[in-house]
This record gives structure tokens, sequence and C-alpha cells, in this order.
């Protein structure tokens, strides 16, 4: 049976200036290095995961995401982030190789979307209608692994400052993780940084950012030093998950030599 590899960008906080950054770091030009990283280590992927943020504030941005995933020849899933315009958003990431939202099936995997976004909120939030929802899938699809994507953090960061900003439903959300066994794992971005833990022998996962990341369990908000990077998992037949973090190294040296 076939395992299938999933590529996870998450916060790439683009806007419509090639040079615009964020803390510090130049996020389109980190994004693209990001990209070519995993085409080059991980050539043989079966879909692109992008985990909110995708823009900071700025409709222009999803005209570069357009551009630079546009003519990928695997699907390319997407959700909305507090930074994202999801108007916007759906309108001109409308078609394939992209989705907004909604499930995709991969063999026996099935990829569950989860929009979290709540307007004029840095938190978010799941809410009663996409949780009866949720259940009714988890239920019709008792047969398959699956993967819950989400941008806001349903566990404790255990870092003040963003654990204020997470999703205020998640005892709700964990409930329903709870009742249903083929809930394998949960990944997030929006923390701009790692976390890989089991809780009730499910793997939950947050990613961090193309661009700059922050301070793990810092109470108040602080930059971290770790450069950009990515998360790659491999979904096993099994229901097991085999994943890493893919920090760019080289590329954040590369750019301090030349005072970026």
């Amino acid at each position: 049976m076939q395992s299938f590899r999933l590529i996870q960008f998450s916060d790439t906080h683009l806007s419509g200036e090639t040079d615009a950054r964020l803390r510090g770091i130049a996020s389109l030009p980190a994004l693209r290095a990001a990209m070519a990283d995993a085409d080059r280590h991980f050539p043989r992927a079966d879909g692109i995961l992008l985990t909110g943020d995708l823009v900071q504030d700025d409709p222009r941005g999803y005209g570069w995401i357009r551009r630079l995933f546009g003519e990928s020849r695997i699907p390319v899933l997407c959700l909305a982030g507090n930074h994202d315009l999801p108007d916007h958003m759906r309108d001109a990431l409308r078609g394939a190789p992209f989705q907004v939202g909604g499930e995709a099936l991969f063999g026996r995997w099935l990829i569950v979307l989860l929009d979290t976004w709540v307007e004029n909120s840095a938190g978010g939030r799941i809410g009663p209608r996409q949780l009866a929802h949720l259940s009714k899938v988890l239920q019709a699809h008792r047969n398959h692994h699956v993967l819950l994507c989400l941008h806001h953090h349903p566990i404790d960061m255990r870092s003040e400052w963003l654990d204020r900003v997470g999703l205020e439903d998640a005892e709700q959300f964990l409930q329903v993780v709870r009742q249903n066994a083929n809930v394998r794992g949960v990944l997030w971005g929006h923390v701009h940084q790692s976390l890989d833990r089991f809780v009730n022998g499910v793997r939950f996962m947050a990613s961090p950012s193309t661009c700059a990341q922050f301070m793990p369990g810092s109470d108040d908000f602080a930059l971290d030093s770790r450069p950009p990077g990515y998360r790659v998992l491999e979904l096993m037949p099994d229901g097991a998950i085999a994943t890493e973090v893919v920090w760019l190294e080289t590329y954040a040296e590369r750019n301090q030599a030349v005072g970026a």
C-alpha cells in the first residue's frame, strides 16, 4: 500500500511588494528558498499544504501565491489565517491546483481543512456549525486515517502571549478529536515555531513560518533566531505519520553574510 508525502508551508506573510519584510525577513525570497529546498530534497510530493497567513493583510499577496504554486501538478490545499482576507483568498485561488477549505482524499488518508478565521481578531474559532460538520465527516470516514489542519493552535504552546490568541473553542474541538479514533494527527501554523507532541495517541504538530520565527516558551512577544522553515509529512498506510521540520540554515547564513 502507498504512503503519501505532503509539504507544509505556513505563515508566508506575502504582500504585493517583492521586497516586503516581516520582522526583518524578506518574506517572498524566503518562501522561494523554502520551495526550492523542498523541491530539491523531497521532489516526489503528493500535495502541498498552505496553513494560513498566506498574506500580511494585503490581497495583492495572493497574486504571488498563484504565480508560485499555480503551475503545480499536485493539489495545493489552503486555509485562512488571521492575517488573511478570506473573500479575496477564495477569489484569487479559485480552481485547480488550489483548494481552499474542505476535505481531500489521499488513498486511505483524509485531509480536513478547518476554517478558524475570525474577523478583526488575532485568535481563532471553529464554531459549532463547523464542529458538527467535522463530527459527521469523521463518522462518514471511519475507515480512513485523518489529518486535521487548521491555522490556530488547539493546545497550549506554553507561551503566555501566544496562548491568548489561540483557538477559542479548543476544548470543544479536542472533544471531537477524542471521540473519533480515526484522527491520527492535528497540524497548524500561526505560532511561528515547531512543536511535535502526542496527546492520547494523536500527533499534534505546530510548524514554523517560511519567514520569521517566534521564541518558544516566551511570556511576552519575542523573536527567535531560527531561520525560515517548513514541514514534511509522510502519511503511512497504517495510520502512522513520519515528519520532520526543515530549517533553511544555509539560507539564513547567506543572507546574514550579505547584510540582508
